[in-house]
């Protein structure tokens, strides 16, 4: 038996919250600019929303098909045709979406002087139980301290220090073929297919500049770089600082990277015991003016120790390419940073980060992290509108809530109700025969949905 949604004049069970979201912010639209086109049929956007609706319904597709619950109007071997298309530039609708969501709903609600920064930071997308997935390849986690099948999902996030959006982002594999376990399919060099899977099996440093650079095209206001030591190096900061952006990141403290400092090239370290310490409760130790330097080019830069908390005798060092801000503000911009973090927990713990798809296509998986990265867009705008003191597992459980099926107990016990309250209003029956004709009419049911519905009678 097909089960009774809550809102079952809605066919297609699609919340208020994701309607308004898909009609607002145009996802439509975002898909036709990432080269989302149908073929025939079934409209993009319709599979699209309907891929975007699973997580909040509690079923798969498989168990919706096996339980007799799918009414999408559509089969499985649409959905697939539409996650496996090589010609869908992923990282461009999630861009132009992020974009859209960032201009209509948190910008103009913000004060002009607040920065906005883009965060940079990396993920373990485990596929850990697979061995023919495409591209696959051995990832270390540094949280377990251990190699693990899957990839590295690196993300590109904009912040305002109170609402985090995902922009984009990228699997990457490896760029040392000893560690692929499989390797990419063979594709037109043409398509968008190929493109990804060139950019998985780069530099996680080149990957980055180029998610930066979509994230710029797309106009996206954003006036620091933000990111943690792994990427920290004299020439990504070049780089950056080249694309009219400044960075604040976690310096690595490295004997094997060098500052000028002083006319002479230093580690972190030399500098550090060089020069005096700040005393008492200052917010940092020490602050030093430096020359990074990378073949012919060099920017100005400035160097922040602050004491770490773990380690009272511990230090960190931060290092920013703007010179016009204050030592406490760098530490107060970079503090932003966490809300990646954030993001990373809530799309694993109840998004389905990697754990929803199932399948050994890159390009399939890539459109799962796109579905995740736009439900994530949807929740970050329902928690800036409605009430910022709910978090975001809060609003996802409610939206979950607002799409649950009925039970079938509950379901019969609401027609019976209605039942009854018809032939109280037409027939006039006392509450006596009105017992009687139920004790009937239950007498009258099989012995199975007898003992199961005798609750609602």
């Amino acid at each position: 038996m097909k089960s009774i949604t809550q809102d079952y004049q809605n066919d297609k069970k699609v919340s208020s919250s994701i309607k308004s979201f898909f009609k607002k912010y145009k996802v439509s639209t975002a898909l036709r600019t990432a080269n989302a086109y149908k073929s025939k049929g079934i409209h993009v956007a319709v599979i699209f929303q309907y891929l975007f609706s699973l997580i909040f319904t509690n079923r798969s597709m498989y168990m919706n098909m096996l339980m007799g619950t799918h009414q999408a109007g559509f089969g499985k071997d649409t959905v697939y045709r539409f996650t496996n298309s090589i010609h869908i530039n992923w990282i461009r609708f999630t861009t132009w979406l992020g974009a859209q969501v960032i201009s209509e709903s948190i910008t103009g609600l913000t004060d002009d002087k607040r920065v906005n920064v883009l965060i940079v930071d990396d993920t373990l997308f485990e596929r850990s139980s697979s061995k023919k997935v495409e591209l696959l390849s051995k990832v270390y986690d540094h949280a377990k301290k251990a190699y693990k099948f899957g990839f590295r999902l690196l993300t590109l996030g904009w912040s305002d220090g109170n609402t985090f959006i995902p922009v984009n982002g990228c699997l990457l594999s490896t760029e040392n073929s000893k560690n692929r376990i499989n390797e990419a399919i063979s594709l037109d060099k043409r398509s968008a297919g190929y493109t990804r899977r060139n950019l998985a099996q780069s530099k996680a440093t080149a990957v980055v500049l180029e998610l930066i650079k979509a994230a710029k095209k797309a106009l996206i206001p954003a006036s620091h770089v933000l990111f943690d030591t792994w990427f920290c190096s004299p020439s990504s900061l070049i780089a950056i600082k080249e694309m009219d952006y400044d960075v604040i990141a976690m310096a690595k403290k490295t004997p094997k990277m060098h500052y000028l400092y002083n006319g002479k090239m230093q580690p972190l370290t030399e500098i550090y015991k060089q020069n005096k310490k700040r005393r008492g409760k200052s917010r940092y130790l020490l602050s030093v003016e430096v020359v990074l330097k990378k073949d012919d080019k060099s920017i100005p830069a400035r160097i922040v120790y602050v004491r770490n908390k773990k380690k009272r005798k511990d230090y960190l060092a931060l290092i920013t390419t703007d010179m016009n801000i204050s030592e406490d503000e760098i530490i107060r911009i970079y503090g932003k940073r966490w809300d990646i973090e954030v993001f990373f927990k809530v799309c694993k713990s109840y998004l389905k980060l990697s754990k929803e798809c199932n399948s050994l296509s890159y390009d399939a998986m890539t459109a799962h992290t796109a579905v995740v990265f736009t439900r994530y867009m949807m929740l970050a705008v329902e928690n800036r509108q409605t009430s910022d003191l709910r978090t975001l597992g809060e609003i996802f459980y409610c939206i979950t809530d607002e799409m649950s099926d009925i039970s079938l107990i509950q379901a019969f016990h609401l027609l019976m109700q209605v039942f009854l309250d018809t032939i109280t209003d037409k027939l006039s029956l006392t509450s006596e025969q009105l017992d009687q004709l139920l004790e009937a009419f239950m007498a009258a049911l099989p012995k199975e949905l007898k003992g199961r519905l005798l609750l609602c009678a």
